[in-house]
C-alpha cells in the first residue's frame, strides 16, 4: 500500500512536516536549477478567518476551494515571498528578516551541492569561499540536493531533502535535524 495520497504528497503527522513536504513538492514542480524560495508560514484556520480573501485566492475557502486538497484547518499555510535580492550572500538576506505577529513560522528552499562523508578528509584546507565551492562543483562524488528548511516560531523544526539523482516523493527524507545551520538561521529571524 502506498503512502501517497491521490496528489503524490507523502503523508505526514505533523503540521510543520506536511508544510515542509508541501513546499518541496511545490519546488520540485518548479524543476532544478532555480533560486531560493522563502516562504512565511501561517496558521490556516487564522488565515481564513483574519484574511478571507487572501484565504479565498490561495484555494483555501470559498466556492474555488478543493474540498480534497487534504489541508487540514488546523495546518499551515505556505505563502511564498518576494524573489530573495540578487548577490546578497543567504546568511545577510536571512539577517535582514523581521516577521510580523501574524507569521507562525518560515521556510527556505535552497539547491546546494553536497559531497558525502567519505570525501571530508580530501576538502582542502587552504581555498578561500568561492575556489572551494568550484573544487566541490568538480568533485566527482557530488550530489546536487534540494533542502527545504522549515521553523516555528516556538522553536520546532523540519527539513526535507531530495537528490537530483532521486528525484521522486518518495525518495525525500525528512527530519528535524538534517541541517541545523540553515534551522538555526532561520530561527534567528523571529528574534530580531
Amino acid at each position: 500500500m502506498s503512502n501517497l495520497p491521490l496528489d503524490g504528497t507523502p503523508l505526514a503527522a505533523s503540521p510543520l512536516t506536511r508544510a515542509v513536504l508541501e513546499i518541496d513538492d511545490y519546488a520540485s514542480g518548479l524543476g532544478w536549477d532555480q533560486p531560493a524560495r522563502l516562504f512565511a508560514l501561517v496558521d490556516t484556520a487564522q488565515l481564513q478567518a483574519d484574511e478571507p480573501e487572501l484565504a479565498e485566492r490561495l484555494g483555501l475557502s470559498g466556492p474555488d476551494a478543493d474540498p480534497d486538497a487534504g489541508r487540514p484547518s488546523a495546518g499551515l499555510t505556505p505563502v511564498e515571498q518576494d524573489e530573495l535580492p540578487d548577490g546578497l550572500p543567504l546568511d545577510e538576506f536571512l539577517g535582514t528578516i523581521a516577521w510580523p505577529d501574524a507569521v507562525t513560522g518560515c521556510a527556505l528552499t535552497v539547491e546546494r551541492l553536497m559531497l558525502p562523508p567519505t570525501a571530508e578528509g580530501s576538502v582542502p584546507t587552504d581555498l578561500d569561499e568561492e575556489a572551494l565551492a568550484a573544487w566541490v562543483a568538480r568533485h566527482p562524488e557530488r550530489q546536487e540536493v534540494r533542502m527545504t528548511v522549515a521553523v516555528l516560531r516556538d522553536g520546532e523544526r523540519e527539513a526535507a531533502l531530495r537528490l537530483r539523482e532521486k528525484d521522486a516523493a518518495t525518495e525525500v527524507l525528512t527530519g528535524s535535524d538534517l541541517v541545523p545551520g540553515l534551522a538555526e538561521a532561520l530561527t534567528a529571524t523571529f528574534t530580531g
